[in-house]
């Protein structure tokens, strides 16, 4: 097994207005190139765990490993990178710069991290769009594009430092089903032809059945890590 996330006995706590035992004693792993999702009903703590996966919130007792390697108790700075570097985030919205080209908008992390010069991240971007077949929307300001494609163009944002785990809280939350189903034909495919991990947050239960596995979360526990019956 080489998982390439791992948490052990994370506790998460709201101190105010009162002490809230919010997250309880959560271990799990992803492996390369599994795709999983987390479902539970609201404020059973799926959110909130997924921020601290993604190295945004570090207010936790309990240890985070990723490749192998502890980054629990890391500087702000260095998590910066950290998380720059190999996770990619899909949101529900899709925070994109509006004033800016798509193509800009997809080189923005790439640019932050400063490992490629700007012609070669301008390729890698254009590829990244090319992938997702919207190539043809490089030089559009992101503001003239529908929602189903500002998804798209936010999986290339999240894509273009090819991190070892893409993460997502709730991608395809405000998409209609149509957009939905690209989303979800475009994760399937990165995780297959790529190897790539996923671990996304999701309502959607017709979304989660397809995943490689269910993490099912209740009152800040995980009730359950099965894969889906349709897997079995």
């Amino acid at each position: 097994m080489n998982p390439v996330l791992e948490t052990k006995n994370i506790n998460k706590y709201f101190r105010k207005p009162v002490e809230f035992h919010v997250l309880k004693d959560i271990s799990f792993s992803i492996q390369k190139g599994e795709f999983a999702s987390i479902m539970g009903k609201s404020g059973s703590g799926k959110s909130t765990l997924l921020y601290i996966l993604s190295t945004m919130d570090t207010d936790y007792d309990g240890q985070l490993f990723l490749n192998n390697e502890l980054i629990t108790g890391n500087s702000h700075q260095v998590l910066s990178k950290i998380r720059n570097k190999h996770i990619g985030f899909v949101f529900q919205f899709h925070y994109l710069l509006s004033e800016f080209t798509v193509l800009e908008n997809v080189m923005l992390p790439a640019r932050k991290l400063g490992l490629k010069t700007y012609p070669e991240i301008q390729k890698d971007a254009t590829e990244k769009l090319e992938m997702l077949n919207i190539g043809h929307l490089g030089p559009k300001k992101a503001s003239r594009i529908s929602g189903g494609e500002k998804q798209r163009v936010a999986i290339a944002r999240a894509l273009i430092n090819n991190p070892t785990i893409l993460m997502g809280d709730e991608p395809t939350g405000n998409l209609d089903s149509f957009n939905a189903e690209n989303v979800f034909q475009i994760f399937k495919r990165l995780k297959e032809e790529q190897g790539l991990s996923l671990l996304i947050v999701t309502h959607d239960h017709d979304f989660a059945k397809r995943t490689d596995r269910i993490i099912e979360m209740e009152d800040g526990k995980i009730i359950s890590t099965n894969a889906p019956l349709n897997m079995i």
